[in-house]
């Protein structure tokens, strides 16, 4: 038996805000995904009209943590500037850091300060490039290149790995209380003249991981980060029929996000941001599925827990 607050400190939810491609259709807002884990939201990306997404869907807007953009393209950051308004209104004070590709990062504090009078908190932009953006106790939040039109990264959420305590062997060896923080430290401790190991009434519960990855053609960078990852959410603009289209615009066809789920062994793969053009997903869901079975598209307010 695990100890109770295995499940429930580890749920991670993920609500699709927008998954529209360049422009927003009646029923797909522009792109942005939240990512809710213990209490804070980490946003990607931040099309227009995110805010009014969040009151749509639920979400509490005060607990975002970061913005991690993918790149400086307009449906991807417009949104900023009144996401940005709308909490100091709501009495924001804790600072508010964007994350951007380096180089860009004068579009975006032109989003975030052209009205600095409202701005009653800090709004930071740091650059960012290949490697680890964001490292906390429980998540560490990494970036990789993709390949569009300007320079666009992909993120991988990786959850840290906990050690778990299983109960009723904990209990028969006589751990309770403090001993168990003193376990973790010392690995070993001497109860009722045994030696305990920690390894023997724990394990190590893996962490869970994310991709999220648009505007992109496939990439290897995609697949090597998805390698084995829980959830890989990816562009798919269009379908094969458009290939050469998608190759031109540098997107992504349904198939093609399928194969990179595939090679990477990904459990579930699901797609967004899906071309104005394709009022019924069906054919983008079926083009997938022939190559990955566990595939889903995503609407707007589309949400999974992990």
């Amino acid at each position: 038996m695990v100890v109770q607050s295995t499940i429930i400190d580890r749920m991670m939810k993920i609500t699709f805000l927008g998954t529209a491609g360049a422009t927003p259709t009646k029923k797909r807002a522009l792109p942005s995904i939240a990512v809710e884990y213990k209490g804070k939201i980490y946003l990607f990306d931040c099309g227009e009209g995110t805010q009014r997404q969040f009151l749509k869907y639920g979400l509490n807007m005060s607990k975002i943590s970061c913005i991690f953009l993918s790149h400086a393209h307009a449906d991807h950051v417009i949104g900023i500037a009144g996401l940005i308004r709308t909490l100091s209104i709501n009495r924001r004070t804790e600072a508010l850091s964007i994350y951007a590709p380096a180089g860009e990062e004068s579009k975006i504090r032109n989003l975030a300060h052209f009205d600095d009078s409202v701005v009653n908190y800090e709004v930071m932009v740091k650059p960012i490039k290949t490697g680890i953006v964001l490292k906390n106790k429980d998540l560490e939040i990494s970036a990789f290149k993709l390949n569009h039109s300007v320079l666009t990264y992909g993120y991988r959420i990786k959850e840290s790995d906990k050690i778990r305590f299983l109960k009723e062997k904990a209990a028969a060896a006589g751990i309770r209380g403090i001993m168990f923080q003193e376990i973790l430290k010392k690995k070993t401790l001497r109860v009722n003249k045994k030696n305990v190991s920690l390894g023997s009434i724990s394990f190590l519960e893996t962490g869970k991981k994310i991709i999220y990855a648009t505007d992109t053609r496939p990439c290897k960078t995609t697949e090597k980060s998805a390698a084995g990852a829980e959830l890989l959410i990816h562009e798919a603009t269009y379908t094969n029929a458009l290939k050469a289209f998608a190759k031109e615009r540098k997107h992504s066809t349904a198939a093609e996000a399928a194969t990179i789920a595939k090679n990477a062994h990904a459990k579930k793969l699901i797609l967004f941001h899906i071309s104005a053009r394709y009022k019924n997903t069906g054919d983008l869901l079926d083009e997938a599925r022939r190559v990955f079975k566990n595939t889903e598209v995503a609407n707007d307010g589309f949400e999974i827990t992990l």
